[in-house]
């Protein structure tokens, strides 16, 4: 078989040798001891009646103890071969021995004596069973009596039998007992409970030795601290009255810390007249915590197994005895909830969330949203970045994830300006290697002010473009082509504030509009807004428009006077109008300024040539930059040549009246009067697709403000092709009646409102089944909205009313049916028209996560 991937090592400690091994990672450990070339497996039964114990802590981790005086070993030396066929043999020197040496281990008492009576004899003889006698010079042991205190006499094959290890050297007595025999019994000693075991070894001729056990000691816990309380004075083994202790050492393990590693610990150790006090903070290094779960409920204790080595001597017989136990303390369950620990930053727009803090044998399985459970791996290829820490000393961990505010289980509603982010999630862990299910649920909430960027719209007339800006929730500048919308700049384009919006007009022929093109006579231009954050300067807002406007370029005056009107465009920036002439060179601008030229000539001066047409004259002539300027300018910029070409035309016939007789036609056009009834039909679909539509039990449907309503008008009954279904206009009201006030459009003249902050959107019809002449559908969509008049009544119910038109389509008499507002690029969604409409209304105001609904009469089964 593979063997595991672990690491082994062992190390002397004192009277007792320690391997380590791990982690195991799942796998069984299997112990055997090698001894003459046999290989003996280590049950419990065996290890505890031989010297050797064993423990695994919640990560896998192994310590196997060995005692010195184990019944393998030989020449000091202990082999031990661990699971998978690894092995380790340490050699422990260990010449220290006090005249009695006493081992309380976690599966065993082990007592020693110096044997006087065999002292100075080589030979040794041990009645463990696994070694044969090398000697029998040494007297054999016959009998052993235990006190329980009852007397209790027992012969040596028995008491092995019972799991009792027993031994006599040349130089020691041994009598190892396990945890539990019916031999031990509990006494109090100054008021500590003591596991005592007292034996007597009977030899041949009565020799007799004593043996006393003493182990554990009392424990007492706080919500932090454990204290282990052992008599400084253990009567039972001091044979006199008077004694003087030595040494006192702690450890953990079975290893001895020193001082400065007991302070980093935080362990203390204080001996009084009566006791001598071990105190371990919970959770300190050297234990660990191990999870159990109880009723779905997450439940931890503390492990450790704290080590007191003590020596004493006793001023009578002069002899010493080194006492150590090894004792392993498990505090009660502590019900220790995980913790959920909200570290969002709401700008961040990220739930933050730390689950913890739990032990290290817990693991993360999955996490439940209310609409979905994901597995860690699905959690991390959504970008939740699941990660878990592990604590310095590895006792706990905790578990971290992001969760986006834009993924869909995060829940948002808005209200008055403020956005409310919710996130309901349930951890699904479990505890190893119990396979122990249970689970752990959170809700985190936090608000951020909603981010409201202004608004720019607008539109023109004959002579000035007319822009509206509304506001949001950040600051801003206006800059109006390139200059900042200065408080005089402001006062020029006649700037009107209201609290929510602002407007001004800006005239074409301003500095801050930019000429494109020169079109006949007219010229189109464009304006640019931008919105820019004064603290960043960055970019809120961009709104750029473009009109044409009607111009008198040139003008023929009776007298032969020419005026003629240059501007500059765009596509030239480097020019410089004042320095364009006509044909003559010297021919300059009667006036200029940074964007016009203005000449003023005759049909016989400046170069104008003059060409004879058939009842006309043609006088022509040219606006240019004289050839060295062009030359020049054309070396440094890479812009087109300027010309423009300015021409007159004069009757050169004189004028006669002419006078005409209308007369009758020979035949009228006339119509064929017929009665007949169109129906048409607005219902509401579930959503862009048109494919199912809400029914008349579904009314009145709730909706989230800023949520798409997508509304289909239908002719009904009509199977003529050449006939169009139009929308005139369609509106919104706060009552069934149509004609009500207030009243917010949607769609004027079939344009939609050029003032509305979240415009109509026109979605195609193509043919299908259901749609067989699209031309007798209409589908747009609305943006939930709410009346700034029915703000401080929120539940009140929305009424959507539209006026339509049927045109023929051979023959369209105008306005709507002519198609005023057809440009479809401007009404599919993505895109809006830009159409004025003398008619206003006060605006909505969008108030978030507001519920309105709709009637179901006012959205299907009208009559036209």
């Amino acid at each position: 078989q593979k063997k595991p991937s672990t690491n082994i090592y062992s190390k002397c400690l004192g009277n007792v040798m320690r391997v380590n091994v791990g982690p195991l990672g799942g796998n069984l450990l299997e112990v055997a001891v090698v001894t003459n070339n046999s290989v003996i497996p280590l049950t419990p039964s065996l290890a505890s009646q031989c010297g050797f114990s064993m423990k695994t802590d919640q990560l896998g981790n192994t310590v196997i103890y060995a005692s010195l005086q184990n019944c393998f070993a030989q020449n000091v030396v202990t082999t031990l071969e661990i699971s998978f066929g690894s092995a380790v043999a340490e050699t422990c020197h260990y010449t220290s021995w006090a005249s009695r040496e006493i081992v309380c281990d976690r599966s065993y008492m082990e007592a020693s004596e110096c044997n006087r009576t065999l002292r100075g004899h080589v030979a040794v003889y041990m009645i463990s069973g696994f070694i044969s006698p090398m000697s029998i010079r040494a007297a054999s042991i016959t009998t052993l009596v235990f006190f329980t205190p009852v007397e209790k006499v027992m012969k040596v094959a028995e008491a092995q039998r019972r799991g009792y290890g027993i031994a006599n050297t040349a130089t020691r007595l041994l009598l190892r007992s396990p945890h539990g025999s019916p031999e031990t019994y509990t006494q109090n000693v100054a008021g500590v409970p003591m596991t005592i075991n007292v034996s007597m070894f009977c030899f041949p001729f009565y020799l007799l030795y004593v043996f006393l056990s003493l182990c554990t000691g009392s424990v007492s816990f706080t919500p932090n601290t454990i204290s282990w309380f052992l008599p400084r004075h253990i009567d039972p083994l001091v044979s006199s009255g008077h004694f003087r202790l030595l040494e006192v050492h702690m450890g953990v393990d079975g290893q001895r810390l020193d001082p400065a590693e007991m302070a980093a610990r935080g362990y203390t150790l204080s001996v009084n007249d009566v006791y001598i006090v071990v105190e371990i903070p919970i959770g300190a290094v050297g234990g660990y915590f191990k999870s159990r779960v109880q009723d779905d409920h997450y439940y931890t204790y503390y492990a450790i197994e704290p080590m007191l080595e003590v020596l004493w001597t006793e001023e009578t017989t002069h002899e010493d005895t080194r006492y150590k136990v090894l004792f392993p303390i498990t505090t009660p369950l502590l019900s220790r909830p995980p913790q959920v620990i909200d570290n969002t930053v709401p700008m961040e727009r990220m739930f933050k969330v730390l689950l913890g803090p739990l032990g290290s044998d817990v693991a993360l399985m999955n996490i439940a949203f209310p609409s979905e459970v994901l597995s860690v791996a699905d959690c991390n290829v959504r970008g939740f970045n699941v990660l878990e820490h592990m604590s310095p000393n590895s006792s706990t961990k905790v578990f971290t994830l992001n969760v986006p505010f834009t993924d869909r289980v995060v829940l948002q509603m808005s209200e008055k300006g403020v956005t409310v982010y919710s996130l309901h999630l349930t951890f699904g862990l479990l505890v190893l290697p119990e396979f122990a299910p249970f689970s752990h649920t959170a809700y985190l909430e936090t608000k951020l002010m909603d981010i409201v960027p202004p608004s720019v719209s607008g539109g023109c007339d004959h002579q000035s473009f007319y822009v509206l800006v509304k506001y949001g929730t950040l600051n801003f500048q206006t800059v109006v082509g390139k200059r900042m919308l200065t408080p005089v700049l402001a006062q020029q384009y006649g700037f009107v504030e209201n609290g929510t919006h602002t407007s001004f007009a800006v005239p074409f022929t301003a500095p801050d509009v930019v000429f494109e093109a020169v079109e006949g006579s007219s010229i189109r231009t464009r304006l640019e807004v931008v919105l820019r954050n004064p603290e960043t300067n960055k970019i809120v807002k961009e709104f750029s428009m473009a009109c044409s406007f009607y111009s008198t370029l040139t003008e023929c005056f009776p007298n032969g006077t020419m005026t003629a009107l240059a501007v500059k465009l765009e596509s030239v920036p480097s020019l410089n109008p004042s320095q364009l002439t006509l044909r003559d060179p010297t021919c300059r601008p009667s006036y200029s300024d940074d964007s016009y030229a203005y000449f003023v000539f005759t049909g016989s001066s400046c170069g104008t040539t003059r060409k004879f047409l058939q009842n006309m004259m043609l006088y022509e002539n040219e606006i240019s930059l004289p050839a060295e300027l062009e030359m020049n300018r054309e070396s440094k910029a890479d812009e087109p040549e300027y010309e423009l070409k300015v021409s007159c035309y004069y009757d050169i016939n004189k004028t006669h009246a002419v006078a005409f007789h209308p007369r009758p036609r020979r035949s009228e056009p006339y119509a064929k009067n017929a009665r007949g009834e169109l129906q048409i039909t607005m219902r509401l679909a579930l959503d862009d697709s048109y494919s199912a539509f809400y029914t008349g039990d579904d009314y009145p449907i709730i909706k989230y403000l800023q949520q798409p309503l997508y509304f289909e008008v239908e002719l009904m009954r009509s199977s003529n092709p050449e006939v169009s279904l139009e929308l005139e206009n369609c509106w919104a009201t706060l009552d069934e009646d149509r004609t009500t006030q207030p009243r917010w459009n949607l769609l004027i003249n079939g344009c939609v409102n050029p003032v509305d902050p979240s415009q109509v959107i026109f979605h195609p019809v193509l043919a299908d089944a259901r749609a067989r002449y699209p031309s007798h559908f209409k589908r747009f969509e609305v943006n939930m909205f709410a009346f700034a008049e029915d703000k401080d009544n929120l539940s009140r119910q929305l009424f959507v009313h539209c006026d339509t038109v049927i045109c023929d389509a051979r023959n369209p008499l105008g306005g709507v049916c002519n198609g005023q507002c057809s440009n479809q690029e401007n009404r599919i969604k993505g895109m809006t028209c830009h159409c004025l409409s003398g008619e206003t209304n006060s605006l909505p105001q969008l108030v978030p996560d507001v519920l309105y609904g709709f009637r179901s009469g006012d959205i299907a089964g009208h009559t036209i």
